[in-house]
């Protein structure tokens, strides 16, 4: 029996055991955004992102050879592309450190002690002298091609479940450029985020369903803004999710925008290696191995030169060339299923794409699904000219002609590689929550010294100050809010949120029911935002002043949300904006008069005579008086009417 006979079921269907019998492991690397004033490196200011740019520059990367006179996989395969780099610049964000004119500043000292602190909430083992290394990036999305990146803590620990999630390290880091554009030969990037720090959390492969993966990443988000000190926002996180099975290999989906997103990204990930083992398989079964594969291709432009198949009829009219490419022995294989609803001839089209930078698709077509592409004879001619073999398939590829060359190889290198099963590589998420080829994955060595920066020494002392003003760890706030009675979707927000402190102190006396207290700091912000008013301008002294106010009974909750809009609209303070203490005399002087009122007046019932009682109290007392309050009050005058 095949070790890999199982098969792999819809996304909905598959269970924990199911997982389990793959194999399958996860791990993450979240790299967030830290809330500094300044970039890492330079002096330049952090977080103003704008599409406006003053300069371009170009630039090339190239291959250079390592030490030990080694080239980088991932920098030849770069290096093929033919990329032309453009940089976007403005001056109000970028200085000549970003584009490598000159040496870098000393690290920023903000921006370090954030970073000591998460470690410190992870439990990590803290270094004591920092070392700044060069982490190759060779897609261009740093201008010097390399990222200056420091490791601060090793060895920590988050728990979950009933067990523990490996911290394998915290690093501190700059950020990339924002890509624009790539299309063809050319990329382009905004600098205005280059720069920036953020920090690098590495867990080990611990998560052993794509469910935890994400419940995992939600964790780490929640410890790391508990902190206040992170940014927030579309792009200040983004998660990149290692996926392996048994027999696979660990394959780096990037750039992963949105935590729920990662649960399906990683079951078609675990199935897509799965199934490229049991292609593996299957190879075996017709004789081909990585030993025994063979593969050819020549240019075959002339021959389909009359065709009425248009993508490659309009290649050739307007002067390109086509490449056929005989892959023996793999007839049937191109449309072997690797993702939900996606066949091994994406694998090799994403290759073509990314590689030979024919964009334009389709980029290929093959013979495996002949009647959707040229026509019978035109087959029959294709196979003849390549000397193709009942049980070979052939696949055709087009462009000028240099990068159709180039796509013809990239065919066969990816054919190839289907003999060893999973190739190492970068992938990149997909809306469908399938995933396509990046890049190879980085060797190894990507990683040097820096010689242009000192090492750094992290004193004891400055570690307890920054473990002195950590917030508790989210963890144990959770599970006190949840003895409080704190609603599961109120409890998550206000453990992280940076209200947390405000929601204890006003909570410690008992004069103030949490949830209530929650509420107010936790949905009435974001009830304020829906309505277009600025909330995130709310002071800590202004929400203290209305949970003051509702303690002692100042306002009623449904006063709450009146009084923050007229907050926000006047720019007064709570003490000017609140109504008078609230008289219970007064009030049930009022609700007697009212009371008095409606005794000669006829309703349809009695819901109806309280329902317009309540109607005129509440006119009068709304926000000073709790709902229930007037209610009950307002039941009680109506029974002696009619007592």
């Amino acid at each position: 029996m095949s070790s890999y006979d199982f098969a792999f079921k819809p996304f909905e269907a598959m269970t924990p055991n199911d997982y389990a019998r793959v194999g399958f492991k996860s791990g993450l690397e979240i790299h967030q955004q830290l809330l500094t004033a300044k970039k890492l490196f330079c002096r330049c200011p952090a977080g103003r992102y704008s599409p406006k740019y003053d300069a371009e520059i170009l630039r090339h990367m190239r291959p250079t050879l390592s030490e030990l006179g080694e080239y980088d996989g991932t920098a030849l395969m770069e290096f093929k592309t033919k990329k032309e780099i453009i940089y976007r610049i403005n001056r109000e964000t970028v200085c000549t450190y970003e584009m490598d004119d000159t040496p870098p500043f000393m690290m920023d000292e903000e921006a370090l002690d954030i970073a000591l602190g998460v470690g410190l909430l992870y439990n990590c083992v803290m270094v004591d002298e920092l070392h700044i290394a060069r982490k190759q990036y060779l897609d261009g999305s740093i201008p010097t091609g390399f990222q200056r990146t420091t490791i601060v803590g090793v060895n920590g620990w988050v728990p979950y479940k009933d067990r523990r999630i490996r911290i394998v390290q915290l690093g501190l880091e700059e950020d990339a450029c924002r890509e624009v554009s790539d299309v063809g030969h050319r990329r382009t990037y905004l600098t205005d985020r280059l720069g920036m720090p953020l920090i690098e959390t590495v867990t080990a492969p611990d998560m052993i369903t794509p469910r935890e993966a994400a419940d995992v990443g939600q964790l780490l988000r929640r410890i790391v803004r508990s902190t206040s000190r992170v940014r927030t926002g579309m792009g200040a996180a983004r998660e990149d999710v290692n996926v392996s099975v048994t027999g696979g290999t660990r394959v780096e989906i990037k750039g992963v925008p949105r935590i729920p997103r990662i649960p399906l990204l990683t079951h078609n990930e675990a199935m897509r290696q799965w199934n490229l083992l049991r292609l593996r398989e299957e190879l075996g079964r017709r004789g081909i191995s990585t030993e025994r594969f063979a593969a050819d291709y020549s240019e075959i432009t002339k021959v389909l030169r009359k065709t009425a198949y248009l993508p490659v009829r309009s290649a050739i009219d307007a002067g390109l060339s086509v490449y056929g490419v005989r892959l023996c022995g793999f007839r049937g294989l191109l449309l072997w299923q690797t993702q939900t609803d996606t066949v091994f001839s994406k694998e090799v089209a994403d290759r073509v794409r990314v590689i030979a930078c024919l964009t334009t698709l389709p980029n290929i077509v093959h013979s495996d699904s002949p009647g959707e592409t040229l026509a019978s004879a035109e087959w029959l001619s294709v196979r003849k000219a390549l000397g193709a073999r009942d049980e070979d398939t052939v696949v055709l590829v087009w462009g000028p002609p240099e990068d159709a060359l180039t796509g013809a190889k990239e065919i066969v290198i990816r054919a190839k590689e289907a003999t060893i099963g999973v190739p190492s590589e970068t992938r990149q998420a997909l809306a469908d929550g399938t995933n396509g080829f990046e890049r190879i994955l980085p060797g190894p060595d990507r990683m040097y010294p820096d010689t242009d920066l000192p090492p750094k020494r992290v004193t004891g002392e400055r570690l307890e100050r920054i473990r002195a003003g950590l917030p508790p760890r989210i963890v144990d706030r959770e599970a006190r809010y949840k003895a409080l009675g704190i609603p599961d979707d109120l409890r998550i927000a206000l453990a992280r949120s940076a209200r947390a402190g405000l929601f204890e102190a006003a909570a410690e006396d008992g004069k103030l029911p949490p949830v209530l207290a929650a509420v107010v700091l936790v949905q009435y912000p974001k009830r304020l935002r829906k309505k277009g008013l600025p909330a995130d301008t709310l002071s800590d002294e202004t929400l203290n002043a209305v949970l003051d106010a509702l303690r002692e009974k100042r306002i009623a909750k449904d006063g709450v949300l009146p009084l923050l809009e007229r907050a926000l609209a006047d720019g007064k303070p709570v003490a000017a904006l609140l109504p008078p203490p609230f008289d219970k005399a007064a009030f049930e002087t009022r609700l007697a008069a009212i009371a008095d009122d409606v005794k000669g007046r006829r309703f349809r019932d009695a819901e109806s005579r309280w329902r317009y009682v309540m109607g005129l109290v509440m006119a009068d007392w709304r926000g000073r008086v709790e709902g229930r309050t007037a209610a009950e009050g307002v039941r009680r005058r109506l029974e002696r009417i009619t007592a």
